[in-house]
């Protein structure tokens, strides 16, 4: 998924097609992943990770508007048309929006805020035909998948696709997989959405990704639990720990106690689903120095791993601990880190590469 096709680009309100059919983001042509609805907006859509009814349950400003983030949302369709073009809202922000063919990287459109209408060719030799009807088009249906970015959020409008004889769902069958976690799940500096470590382990393993990441705020919130609890999977990872040492909001006392609450809220739904623990990523100059609540990154990762340990003594046997120094060695760390805690673009490929067998590893049957 990492190499992209160079295509002209057409933006802003002058912007036209061809294209005689215009369809909405709830058209049924159009197969979503990684959300739980569409909230509509006169003529815009944003599409919702988690539902709002209750965000304000958290009393945190940021967690709601995290909450409108689509981070790893997307949508795909399969199709032999030989352009697509977006109606859309772009608010301020630093993620791309990404337009994969056929698994290819085929647009990474950067966007600045204001209204636009974008128009994309679609490439040939990945399946997109010509749309002409004749002897000559010899290509078949492509499956394009449009991932939004994930750093702001996107109000969707009309989109169209132009010369084409096939326009379809793409039907997912692979397991679901819910990640939670804090920036490093959310992903900071990716390349573009669609190469945060989580969405190419998806992407390589088949799985149907919900991204649950809130950068600065993995805090255990209930709300979080009866969601994940509520939403079909058949892997959860919870990628925590990190959050907790940097925000102070922990101690000793209160972490591992709350770990276990957090994952029991969880099995109430999924009594048989495996849950992998990723006990905080390495981050060196955290390591072994005390926060204001009396406990160090290492000391962090520890109490998550005790707490995991208690649950799996109690009975709890699809409970898998995952130690973040086994994802990246803390030797690895300065390396594959862009600030000392997270990764750079091609980081996030080094986490996938790192990530990808020991999730695979875990039994999902």
């Amino acid at each position: 998924m990492t190499a992209t096709r160079p295509a002209a680009v057409t933006s802003g309100p002058a912007a036209t097609t061809t294209a005689v059919e215009w369809l909405t983001p709830e058209d049924p042509r159009l197969s979503w992943d990684g959300i739980n609805g569409l909230a509509r907006r006169d003529d815009r859509w944003i599409p919702l990770r988690l539902p709002l009814g209750r965000v304000a349950t958290t009393l945190s400003g940021n967690f709601a508007r995290l909450a409108e983030l689509p981070v790893g949302a997307r949508f795909g369709f399969r199709t032999d048309a030989v352009e697509l073009t977006l109606e859309l809202d772009a608010e301020p922000g630093s993620a791309p929006l990404d337009v994969v063919v056929d698994g290819v990287v085929a647009h990474r459109w950067h966007p600045v805020p204001g209204r636009h209408r974008l128009t994309l060719p679609l490439p040939s030799g990945t399946g997109a035909g010509t749309g002409t009807g004749t002897d000559a088009d010899t290509g078949g249906p492509a499956e394009v998948e449009v991932w939004l970015p994930h750093l702001s959020r996107t109000w969707l409008g009309r989109l169209s696709v132009r010369g084409h004889r096939v326009l379809e769902p793409v039907e997912r069958t692979g397991p679901r997989w819910v990640a939670y976690g804090s920036s490093l799940t959310h992903a900071m500096f990716p390349h573009g959405p669609s190469e945060s470590w989580v969405s190419l382990v998806a992407v390589r393993h088949g799985w149907r990704l919900r991204n649950l990441g809130f950068a600065g705020e993995a805090y255990l919130d209930p709300l979080v639990a009866r969601i994940i609890r509520d939403t079909p999977a058949e892997l959860i990872t919870l990628e925590i720990g990190t959050n907790a040492y940097i925000r102070n909001v922990f101690t000793a006392r209160s972490w591992g106690s709350a770990v276990c609450g957090f994952v029991e809220t969880i099995r109430d739904g999924h009594p048989d689903t495996p849950i992998a623990v990723i006990a905080a990523l390495p981050s060196v100059e955290r390591e072994k120095v005390v926060n204001a609540a009396g406990l160090t990154l290492e000391g962090i990762r520890e109490l998550t791993g005790e707490a995991v340990r208690v649950l799996q003594q109690l009975g709890d046997r699809r409970l898998h601990l995952v130690d973040g120094r086994d994802v990246l060695p803390i030797a690895d760390a300065d390396r594959v880190y862009a600030d000392g805690l997270h990764p750079t673009p091609d980081g996030e490929h080094d986490l996938a590469d790192r990530a990808a067998p020991i999730l695979k590893g875990i039994p999902l049957g």
